[in-house]
């Protein structure tokens, strides 16, 4: 198989999904990134997914309102819009950042990488952490506080029939959805900033002292014992 960016492609195995291998010691805070590089990824995904269910009814229910009053009655709802929007880059970020760094970490715990991608390493986890925390604000400011404005001659009608429709709430704290995307972004939050901070924790370890943990150096790796094994 090629070898990409210096990474043997011949080290993406079935068997380092094996509990045995993927959560051993051998290597520095192997278990403890693989478990936080999870935290932010599942919980920002999450809240951006239940973002995007808000975003979608809000826009249904613009175009309900309308298309059923051309020209005499709009709906405002962009402030909601932007922040599920931003919400959705940030989980996408943390994903990217931290997804790949737990399969590198998998697959090439023993990677030799230069300075230059150290340092993109090192930033990448900063901004996820930077906008992790814009996110979790501007969402729960938003959602706690705003709702969706209505202009236009039948203005009042508008509201009676976005009402009667009776799916998404005027008022985006009162949407079940938006609610728990707030709720998840800030673990979400949380576990971006510990994966950054164990970021760096490990790339000062490695570089003084390598990816092994102190009593792992110098012992066999598991996939020597295995390679033993097998012969």
């Amino acid at each position: 198989m090629a070898v990409i960016w210096g990474l043997d492609l011949r080290e993406i195995q079935w068997w380092k999904f094996k509990g045995s291998y993927m959560w051993n010691n051998e290597y520095h805070l192997r278990r403890t990134k693989f478990i936080v590089y999870q935290i932010a990824m599942i919980f920002c995904v999450v809240s951006e997914s239940l973002g995007t269910a808000a975003l979608s009814d809000y826009i249904d229910q613009q175009d309900y309102v309308e298309s059923r009053n051309p020209g005499t009655i709009f709906l405002h709802n962009d402030d909601f819009i932007g922040a599920a929007s931003y919400n959705i880059f940030v989980g996408v970020f943390v994903a990217t950042i931290f997804g790949a760094g737990f399969f590198f970490d998998l697959f090439w715990p023993e990677r030799h990488e230069s300075r230059p991608v150290k340092l993109a390493w090192r930033i990448c986890a900063i901004l996820a952490s930077i906008f992790a925390l814009s996110t979790a604000l501007t969402l729960t400011i938003i959602v706690a506080t705003h709702e969706v404005g209505v202009t236009g001659p039948n203005k009042d009608r508008g509201k009676a029939e976005a009402k009667n429709r009776g799916l998404t709430p005027f008022e985006y704290r009162k949407n079940g959805r938006a609610i728990a995307s707030v709720v998840f972004i800030w673990p979400g939050f949380l576990g971006t900033v510990a994966s950054t901070v164990f970021l760096w924790t490990s790339y000062a370890h490695n570089e003084k002292f390598g990816p092994k943990s102190t009593h792992a150096r110098g012992e066999p790796s598991p996939k020597d014992v295995e390679n033993v094994e097998m012969e």
